[in-house]
């Protein structure tokens, strides 16, 4: 007795998009590596120079300071926004709106021209000038880190709403105070839903810092801008800073499937605190 064998039907429309979307691309490709207006063998030259790696360092400088000090702010917002009193919840969601709602590029000038509304600070005897506090430096970190704390909190939020309320429940059972309720039970558990949001703002991060060459902080784009500003090899700067870009991204990716795959294998592994509190907790009862 024959068997039928099953044959996948061929989709001949999506062969014929995929045909042209590779013609498409090749034909682009080959008009841009075609082209005598841009000077190829410069992009070596440039690629490990002095000033474009120091502008990388201040990139890398930049997202790590302003993701931990967004994060620190955003758990802050999260826990004011969860909490019972109306207004510390109405600050947090006042926070949130208003940094959310306004363009980061808007925020980073603002904190670069402070000085014109804020001159100087004065406490008593000590008198500080506003710019020598507010550098382009400080100024682009402050913009960066409050504009990113208004995602975290509500990335930090969502994590810990998932954590079903019945843990925060058998931790108070067990005379656990609020604070090492969360810090034991809940926020382990929500890491699993917060870090890869986590991890996607760290890479976005990394390519936002672009926009502190508005006020010349000195970020990889802006070296880049300052090096062709000089010789106009415009087109070739930019394709070294793209590709420095490129190669943060995949190595923050990289690193962030680690984290995940890590966080993924210690669920599955060891029970830890919060999966054994129900049978605690249980136990508990069936002796009293």
């Amino acid at each position: 007795m024959k068997t039928s064998r099953i044959v996948p039907a061929r989709n001949w429309g999506q062969w014929a998009i995929a045909i042209a979307l590779v013609v498409v691309v090749a034909f682009m490709l080959a008009m841009v590596f075609s082209s005598r207006h841009i000077a190829w063998s410069a992009i070596p030259d440039y690629i490990f120079d002095e000033t474009i790696l120091d502008g990388v360092r201040l990139t890398i400088l930049f997202t790590v300071l302003s993701m931990a000090i967004s994060i620190v702010l955003g758990a802050i917002l999260a826990t004011m926004r969860l909490a019972s009193n109306p207004v510390l919840a109405g600050f947090s969601s006042l926070y949130i709106w208003f940094f959310r709602g306004t363009p980061l590029l808007v925020q980073i000038i603002f904190w670069f021209n402070i000085q014109l509304f804020i001159p100087s600070i004065d406490i008593g005897p000590l008198h500080l000038e506003t710019n020598d506090i507010v550098t382009a430096f400080v100024a682009a970190l402050l913009a960066l880190s409050l504009n990113e704390a208004a995602y975290m909190a509500e990335i930090i939020r969502g994590g810990l709403l998932a954590v079903d309320t019945g843990q925060a429940e058998a931790a108070k059972a067990l005379g656990y105070t609020p604070t090492q309720s969360m810090l034991r039970i809940i926020f382990p558990q929500a890491l699993r839903v917060i870090i890869p949001p986590i991890g996607n703002q760290t890479i976005s991060m990394l390519k936002t810092t672009s926009l502190v060459s508005v006020v010349a902080a000195q970020d990889l784009l802006t070296r880049a801008q300052n090096i062709y500003a000089r010789n106009f090899l415009i087109i070739e700067l930019l394709i070294v800073a793209s590709l420095w870009y490129l190669v943060m991204t995949t190595v923050a990716s990289g690193i962030q499937y680690l984290i995940e795959r890590r966080l993924g294998r210690s669920a599955n592994e060891a029970p830890g605190f919060w999966r054994s509190l129900f049978n605690r907790l249980q136990a508990q009862g069936s002796h009293g």
